[in-house]
C-alpha cells in the first residue's frame, strides 16, 4: 500500500461533484465506496442498508451492487464485513516502529501479507477517544505491540490511518539478540538476528566469545554512530543448533519464561474435586497421541447404540482436559496464557502456553489417574449423521495411553501386551465408529489437499539428523474426525444457548484468488466454475482431475494458495475448508487460548460450576480473537523460520554440492526452490538463470526465456547447486543446473513486467533471503 499523502478535494470541488443522495435509495458507487472506507465498523450489508435507509426490493439492488464491486476488485469480504482491498480491519494488532518529525508514534500491522506490498503506516494517538475526548487510552512507546482501534485519517497529509490504543500487548524489549563478532582491532560488535536492526558496539562482553548468541542491553549514546550495549547473557553458541529456536523466540517476541507469580500460582493449584462433576471413572476412555507427547488433553471412547430407534448407530464420547477449572479469568495464569495465545513447537523444544504443573500434570489425562474433564457424548446414525449430543463436566480415569502407531498396529493385527486386552472392548468399537462417522465426512466433502507434513528429527547433540514424512494412519484420521465433531458440537450448543464465543472462522477464497487459480488451471485444461458460491468440493474435483497427472503437486500448491487464512472471530462465518457452518475450537485448551474460552463459555451457559466465562470477558471477545489470531501467525512464522535456520546451518558445510529440488515459488526476481529431502527452501536470482531475457508469466506461474521459450514453472523438479548458506538468516542460495523446459509461445506475449519489458537475465536479484 502506498504511503504517499492521499489527494483531498476542496469543499468547492466536493460541492461541484457530489451526487445527490436520497435516504431510502441505493447510493451511487462512489458514495458507497467512500462510506465503507470511512465507516469500517458499519461495513456489513445489513449495516450499510440501515445507514442509507434501504428496505424491501432495494436491498436486492444493494446486494447486487456490492457483489459487482467485489467482482471488480474494488471491495473484498472479510468475515461478514466489506472493506477496500488492502485496508486495515477496525481492530488490529500493531507494532510501534518509529516517530514522525513531530514526535508522534508511527506503527505498522504486526502481520501483513507480502502480496499486499508495504504495510500501511498508522498514526497512534496516545489519548482521547470516546465522547468529548475524555477517555484515556493506555500509554505505549517505541517497540511496543498494541491492540488498537483503527480510524481513517482526516489529515490532508501523512498516514492514511490513525489508531487509538485498546491495550498494550507487549512492552518494548529490554534486550536485543544477536551474534558476537570480534573485530581485528579487538573491539566487539553485535550482529543482530534481524537484518533490519542496527549493529551494536559492545562495550561489555562478560563471558561472551566470538560466535556466541547473546542478549544485549542496548543504549544509544548521542545522535551519531552505532548504538552501544552490554552483554546480559550468553544464550549459546551457533555451533549448537539448540540455540537456533531461541533466535525465533526473540525475533518474534514470544514469551518463553514464566514469571514467578505464574509459577507460584500453578504450584499452589490443588487437584479438582467432584463438585459439579459426574463420576465417569469407570468409562474406559483412552488417549491416542504421538509417541513423544508429554501432555494428553483428549481421550475417546465409542460403543454401538443399542436403541431400536437408532439401529446401526454409534455413540462417541470425547473427553477434554478441564483447564478452565485451574486457569480462572483475571488470574496470573490466565493473563500469561492470553499473552502467549498458544503453545509454540520447535524441533528441539516446546514453548508452552501453560506451566508444566498445569499442562503436563494436573490437566494431562494420565493413564490410571483421576482427572477433571469436559466431555461430549455424541450419537450418530448409521449413515454418519450426528443425531444429538450432550456436554458433561466429569471426573475420568484414562484406561490406557496409546500412540498412533501402537493403536494402528493393534487394529492391523499386531497387538502388544498393552493393546491385546484393549482390542475387542475398546479399539475395534472406536474403528467401527470412525467408519460410521466417515460416511458423514464423505458426504460433507471437506477440502482434501494432499500436502505431506515433514518433520525434522534431531540428533542427541541438536544437529539435524534427517527429515521424515510420517505416514498418515487411520488412527490419525480417527482422532481428527472425532475432534472435529466435538468442535462442531461445542459451537452448536453455545449458539443454542445464545452464549457468545470465539469461532474458528475460515472464509471462502476471495474472488481475486479464485480468478488467479482459474487462469492457471485453464493452462492445464482444468475448468473452474465462475461465481462466488464455490464450495470445498469444487476444489476437490480439481484435485481429483490432477491426481494421476504430472501436475498433481503444482495443482495442490495452487489450490492451497487460493485459500483464505483461518482466524479466530466472535462472528460466525463458518469453516470453508471443513465445509461446516458452525465450528469452534474446543479440543486443545492446554495449548490454545481459544479453546479455553470455549470451555469457559460451556461451563457458564450449561451451569456446570466454577470457572465460567465472565461478562467482562464476553465484552472483550473481539479484542481477544484479534490477539490470539496474531499470536497464532507469530507461532507459525517462528516455527517455519526455525526450520529454515536449522537446515541452513546443517547445509553450511556443503557449499558446491548438488541437490534435487522443486520450484516452490515464482516471482519476477527469481525462483524459490524447495528441498523435499530437508523441508526447507532457498532462492535462485533471475540474474543467474542465463543470458536470456526472462518473462514472468503470472498465469502459468513460470519464468520463461523470451528468446528460447525455455523456462521454469511452479512444481518443476530440478537439480540445483548450493552456492551460499546463511544460517543466521535461514537463507540458502542456489544456481540452476537443470535446463528449462519448452513452454508454448502464446503465454509469453502478454505477461511482461509492469513497464512492458521482459525481465532481463542479467538484472541483479536478491541474495536468497526470504
Amino acid at each position: 500500500m502506498s504511503q504517499k499523502p492521499r489527494p483531498r478535494r476542496t469543499e468547492k470541488q466536493k460541492s461541484a461533484t457530489a451526487p445527490t443522495i436520497i435516504h431510502g435509495a441505493v447510493p451511487p458507487r462512489d458514495v458507497l465506496l467512500a462510506f465503507i472506507n470511512d465507516n469500517p465498523e458499519q461495513a456489513s450489508k445489513r449495516e450499510i442498508a440501515r445507514a442509507f435507509g434501504i428496505k424491501g426490493d432495494d436491498r436486492i439492488v444493494l446486494k447486487a451492487l456490492l457483489r459487482e464491486l467485489e467482482d471488480e476488485g474494488l471491495l473484498q469480504k472479510k468475515n461478514k464485513s466489506l472493506m477496500r482491498p488492502g485496508a486495515l480491519p477496525p481492530v488490529t494488532v500493531l507494532d510501534i516502529t518509529t516517530r514522525d518529525k513531530d514526535g508522534e508514534l508511527i506503527a505498522r500491522p504486526a502481520e501483513w501479507p507480502i502480496e499486499e506490498g508495504a504495510a500501511p503506516a498508522v498514526l497512534v494517538r496516545q489519548s482521547g477517544g470516546g465522547k468529548n475526548g475524555n477517555r484515556k487510552s493506555p500509554t505505549a512507546g517505541l517497540g511496543d505491540r498494541i491492540l488498537a482501534k483503527i480510524f481513517p485519517s482526516k489529515s490532508e497529509t501523512g498516514p492514511s490511518y490513525t489508531a487509538r490504543i485498546i491495550k498494550v500487548i507487549d512492552k518494548r524489549k529490554l534486550a536485543a539478540l544477536g551474534v558476537v563478532r570480534i573485530l581485528d582491532d579487538g573491539s566487539a560488535r553485535l550482529m543482530p538476528i534481524d537484518r533490519r536492526d542496527n549493529e551494536v558496539d559492545l562495550v561489555e562482553l562478560a563471558d561472551a566469545k566470538d560466535g556466541d548468541l547473546v542478549e544485549v542491553d542496548v543504549q544509544r549514546s548521542g545522535r551519531y554512530g552505532l548504538p552501544r550495549g552490554s552483554v546480559l547473557s550468553v544464550v549459546g553458541s551457533l555451533a549448537s543448533e539448540k540455540a537456533v529456536s531461541m533466535i525465533a523466540i526473540h525475533a518474534h517476541g514470544i514469551p518463553h519464561i514464566f514469571p514467578k507469580q505464574v509459577l507460584d500460582e500453578a504450584d499452589a493449584a490443588k487437584p479438582a474435586t467432584m463438585s459439579h462433576r459426574e463420576d465417569w471413572r469407570d468409562l474406559p476412555l483412552v488417549t491416542i497421541d504421538p509417541a513423544d507427547a508429554k501432555d494428553h488433553d483428549d481421550a475417546v471412547f465409542a460403543e454401538p447404540d443399542t436403541r431400536p430407534e437408532n439401529e446401526g448407530g454409534v455413540i462417541v464420547t470425547v473427553a477434554i482436559a478441564d483447564v478452565s477449572y485451574y486457569v480462572r479469568p483475571k488470574s496470573s495464569l490466565d493473563r500469561e496464557a492470553l499473552k502467549r495465545g498458544n503453545s509454540v513447537y520447535f524441533p528441539d523444544r516446546v514453548v508452552p502456553m501453560l506451566p508444566e504443573r498445569i499442562s503436563n500434570d494436573l490437566c494431562s489425562l494420565r493413564e490410571g489417574e483421576d482427572r477433571p474433564a469436559l466431555a461430549v457424548r455424541m450419537v450418530f446414525s448409521k449413515d454418519g449423521r450426528k443425531a444429538s449430543h450432550t456436554f458433561h463436566r466429569i471426573m475420568m480415569k484414562s484406561a490406557a495411553k496409546l500412540s498412533y502407531q501402537q493403536a494402528q498396529a493393534a487394529i492391523d493385527g499386531h497387538t502388544d501386551d498393552q493393546t491385546g486386552p484393549l482390542l475387542e472392548p475398546i479399539l475395534k468399537p472406536l474403528w467401527a465408529a470412525y467408519e460410521t462417522m466417515k460416511r458423514g465426512r464423505d458426504r460433507r466433502q471437506p477440502l482434501e489437499l494432499d500436502m505431506p507434513e515433514r518433520r525434522i528429527l534431531l540428533k542427541g547433540d541438536g544437529t539435524v539428523d534427517r527429515v521424515v514424512v510420517p505416514p498418515r494412519l487411520d488412527a490419525h484420521k480417527l482422532i481428527e474426525e472425532m475432534m472435529i465433531q466435538a468442535n462442531v458440537a461445542a459451537a452448536e450448543t453455545l449458539e443454542s444457548k445464545r452464549q457468545k464465543l470465539i469461532y474458528r472462522a475460515h472464509d471462502a477464497p476471495t474472488l481475486a484468488k479464485q480468478e488467479t487459480l482459474r487462469d492457471f488451471l485453464a493452462t492445464l485444461s482444468i475448468p473452474l466454475a465462475k461465481g462466488g458460491n464455490l464450495r470445498a468440493n469444487s476444489f476437490n474435483g480439481i484435485l481429483s482431475k490432477a491426481e494421476d497427472s504430472p501436475h498433481k503437486d503444482i495443482v495442490n500448491q495452487m489450490v492451497l494458495r487460493s485459500q483464505s487464512q483461518a482466524v479466530y472471530s466472535p462472528e460466525n462465518i463458518g469453516h470453508f475448508g471443513l465445509n461446516l457452518m458452525k465450528y469452534a475450537h474446543f479440543t486443545s485448551p492446554i495449548r490454545r487460548y481459544a479453546d479455553l474460552i470455549v470451555h469457559r463459555a460451556l461451563v457458564a451457559s450449561l451451569h456446570l460450576g466454577e470457572g465460567g466465562l465472565t461478562a467482562e470477558e464476553e465484552a472483550q471477545l473481539d479484542d481477544i480473537a484479534a490477539e490470539i489470531s496474531t499470536f497464532e501467525r507469530r507461532a507459525m512464522a517462528a516455527e517455519r523460520e526455525t526450520v529454515d535456520r536449522l537446515v541452513a546451518h546443517h547445509l553450511a558445510g556443503r557449499i558446491g554440492e548438488s541437490f534435487d529440488g522443486r520450484v516452490a515459488g515464482v516471482t519476477r526476481s527469481g525462483l524459490f526452490i524447495a528441498l523435499p529431502e530437508y523441508g526447507a527452501d532457498g532462492f535462485i536470482p533471475v540474474s543467474t538463470l542465463g543470458t536470456d531475457y526472462f518473462v514472468h508469466d503470472e498465469v502459468r506461474q513460470a519464468l520463461v526465456g523470451d528468446k528460447t521459450g525455455l523456462g521454469y514453472q511452479l512444481g518443476d523438479d530440478v537439480e540445483v547447486q548450493l552456492v551460499e548458506a546463511i544460517p543466521l538468516a535461514g537463507a540458502l542460495r542456489f544456481e540452476m543446473l537443470s535446463s528449462g523446459k519448452k513452454l508454448p509461445a502464446a503465454t509469453r506475449s502478454f505477461h511482461k513486467s509492469k513497464r512492458g519489458r521482459p525481465m532481463q537475465g542479467g538484472r541483479p536479484g536478491p541474495r536468497g533471503r526470504r
